[in-house]
């Protein structure tokens, strides 16, 4: 490679790396908790915790949980239902003062399934991990912070193709994986940053571009809202404001019959983003870990219980599902969050060493002049 071409592809891998450090190391540090966060939660004392009854207790139906959501918060409507596979006795209620108010506006609550009971998880309204999500996320400055935080990722995946190409000639000099012990500290780090930055590049990718699409979910929500949900609500547009709405008694039996060998993921009451004014809507996801980030929606008019569309996933919503769960090595149990915590690390180590190396290099190249003024 020419160094003509090697200088180009190291100003662009120094400055990508320098301007996104700060954001990436934020982000590394607090992804570390939220890997095991289900596991914190338990330890905190945050996970909600169901009364012990006998296997065979009948479970309420879908009405009774709202009037019982409802009464836990009189003041508020129901937004979403949710339901959980390690939370087999209990609904995941989300209410606020509106349908249409901010997720960050709401209400997080458990319901037991068998009594109504409403279970408080402090996790999801405040606490430790809250905050640190919030830090991950947006940096509490919402789709701003966001965007932000996708632009860095951008930045990063920049950082790691260019840093790539510099190591390819890198790599004909030396064998794979060799540290010059007997060099300078510059060099020893250097071949440590080149190395564990050539080990754990798949992940970084992987991690980068997930991150890139999660940051983005809002517009992609908002590019479902007005494209694919538009669609399918058009029949609507004129009609007049919903005032009597069926009880939700059978929505779950409902989705079932028209989105066979599927299991229901969350349920969107009217008025709320993913669904419209006239409608529930139930996501359906698949059996399997691949397919149980892949939701698909079955559109209910609120007043009549009658289906009127099993709605097609957009490429992009697809892209959603699956990057958010892969970022945080939410896919293998244990083990692979293990991985994940441990490239992680790793991860740190390498944006660490690249600002060091920045650092002695920059006071390298100050102490050359100075050298040649004072031998002249």
């Amino acid at each position: 490679m020419k160094s003509k071409t090697i200088r180009r592809w190291s100003f662009v891998h120094t400055w990508t790396s320098l301007i996104c450090t700060v954001f990436l190391l934020l982000l590394a540090l607090t992804g570390l908790p939220l890997v095991f966060h289900h596991e914190i939660e338990h330890l905190l004392g945050d996970a909600p915790e169901f009364r012990e009854m006998p296997a065979d207790t009948p479970r309420l139906n879908l009405a009774q949980l709202v009037e019982a959501a409802e009464r836990h918060r009189p003041d508020e409507v129901v937004q979403y239902f949710g339901f959980e596979d390690d939370e087999p006795d209990g609904v995941l209620a989300i209410m606020a003062k509106t349908a249409g108010t901010e997720p960050n506006s709401s209400h997080t609550f458990m319901l037991d399934a068998r009594t109504g009971e409403a279970v408080e998880t402090p996790a999801a309204n405040g606490g430790l991990m809250l905050f640190i999500l919030r830090l991950h996320v947006d940096m509490f400055a919402g789709l701003p912070g966001k965007l932000l935080l996708a632009f860095m990722g951008v930045l990063f995946v920049v950082a790691i193709v260019s840093g790539t190409v510099l190591y390819l000639p890198f790599m004909r000099r030396l064998d794979f994986a060799t540290v010059r012990r007997d060099k300078s500290a510059r060099l020893r780090w250097l071949d440590l940053h080149n190395l564990i930055g050539v080990v754990t590049l798949t992940w970084a990718l992987v991690v980068g571009v997930t991150g890139v699409i999660s940051a983005c979910a809002d517009l992609l929500i908002s590019a479902w809202r007005n494209d694919a949900l538009a669609a399918l609500i058009e029949p609507y547009r004129d009609a007049p404001p919903l005032t009597h709405r069926a009880p939700a008694t059978r929505l779950l039996d409902i989705a079932a019959d028209a989105a066979p060998d599927m299991q229901p993921d969350f349920i969107a009451f009217p008025g709320t983003r993913f669904s419209s004014e006239h409608h529930y809507a139930v996501f359906m996801k698949g059996g399997t870990h691949l397919t149980s980030h892949l939701l698909t929606p079955v559109l209910i008019d609120a007043s009549t219980l009658t289906v009127t569309a099993v709605a097609e996933r957009p490429w992009y919503m697809d892209a959603m599902g699956m990057s958010q769960p892969l970022h945080f090595g939410d896919y293998g149990g244990m083990p692979m969050k293990v991985l994940w915590a441990t490239l992680d690390v790793l991860t740190i180590i390498v944006l660490g060493s690249g600002v060091y190396l920045w650092v002695v290099r920059r006071k390298a190249a100050k102490a050359v002049p100075q050298a040649t003024e004072a031998s002249a």
